[in-house]
């Protein structure tokens, strides 16, 4: 076992016999570092972070042993504290150890081997828990955080097409007028739309960070055709041309769900942020499985997006401000790059304003 592998321990006593001692019984199952005071104690702190256990002599020339551990308890929180007492220590020596440095234990001196070593295990066990727990709180911490962004933000974005249709049905109580009341309910209908959209990603985004994936073999000759089906009607109505190529020579394994998911995001921004006045609008789907990977590429020549924007636009509810009217929900590319993250893919984005977008993703075939 090297050194990276073995339990690191600091030990300190202000009599050279006891260091000697500990070092020559222990030195070959564990890191010893050994100090005679204080000053050479804290120096070891400081350039060994990952030092688990620390052995301190209570009655220490420069400083207690309690006092010591009550300085270290701050700056150095996570090293295990044992406490060395002689048989006439009293008891407020002890009540301050616990009190003050927050001392996992007591042993004895003149102490033995066996028992050393026992104190050992447990302390390193109980180390090793409370890492876990700080790492389980970093990351509950970071669960609230995000959390309590995201009710913020979702409590907002559903907010404003519930006035918006809360004003709208208000209205067409009032109006007598039939084409009014029509050119209303459209109002209304493309504000259930837009909801039943947004409420439609939120779920993506949950089933992404609590589901798990299911490995097949994907057909993208299928996919395709899935794709043409959605979007075919769409790009007629607005004039877009709509390709899809196909390059499927060795089979390709992954998540179906997943990569439909990736797909249908992508392409829904592709068609939505088109350029009006121009003449030639297209959105293209190039597909690809070689050397063990699926290659996937999106391109439209639409409204593109500004550089100072290229990174950012994967984060939580980032919304770009844009030429058109069409505003995102900033949670779509957020469960695209979170999707393709946990299929151990990639996602690149090109784009110039006023010229077009392409996003290129690569994912392993499982």
């Amino acid at each position: 076992m090297n050194n990276e592998d073995r339990i690191k321990i600091l030990y300190i006593d202000d009599e050279r016999q006891n260091l000697v001692g500990f070092n020559a019984h222990f030195r070959y199952d564990y890191v010893v570092f050994l100090a005679s005071n204080i000053t050479e104690a804290l120096k070891f702190l400081n350039d060994h972070p990952d030092i688990r256990i620390v052995f301190s002599d209570q009655r220490m020339p420069d400083k207690l042993g309690t006092d010591f551990f009550k300085e270290i308890r701050v700056s150095y929180p996570m090293p295990v504290r044992i406490l060395l007492t002689a048989f006439t220590d009293d008891l407020k020596t002890l009540v301050d150890a616990i009190n003050k440095g927050n001392v996992y234990r007591f042993v004895q001196k003149p102490w033995n081997y066996e028992t050393i070593n026992r104190v050992i295990q447990e302390a390193n066990r109980h180390y090793l828990t409370n890492s876990l727990l700080k790492l389980k709180n970093k990351e509950l911490e970071s669960a609230y955080r995000e959390l309590d962004k995201f009710a913020h933000h979702v409590s907002h974005d559903l907010r404003g097409p519930l006035t918006g249709i809360l004003s709208a049905a208000k209205l067409a109580l009032e109006v007598d007028d039939q084409n009014e009341v029509k050119e209303i309910l459209s109002i209304i209908s493309n504000s259930v739309e837009h909801l039943d959209k947004y409420i439609l990603q939120i779920q993506d985004y949950y089933s992404i960070k609590t589901g798990e994936f299911n490995v097949s073999k994907i057909s993208l000759k299928d996919v395709a055709q899935d794709m043409h089906a959605i979007y075919h009607t769409h790009a007629n109505v607005k004039g877009i041309d709509f390709r899809i190529t196909i390059n499927e020579s060795i089979p390709f394994f992954s998540d179906e769900v997943a990569l439909r998911l990736v797909l249908n995001n992508l392409l829904s921004n592709a068609f939505k942020y088109q350029r009006p006045e121009e003449a030639d609008k297209f959105v293209s789907l190039d597909m690809s499985v070689s050397n063990a990977h699926a290659t996937f590429k999106v391109k439209d020549n639409g409204l593109g997006i500004k550089e100072e924007y290229l990174d950012k636009i994967f984060n939580l509810f980032f919304r770009a401000s844009s030429l058109t009217t069409e505003v995102g929900s900033g949670i779509g590319l957020y469960n695209v790059q979170n999707v393709l993250e946990k299929l151990g893919g990639t996602i690149t984005v090109n784009s110039v304003e006023r010229e077009g977008t392409e996003f290129l993703v690569k994912i392993p075939s499982n």
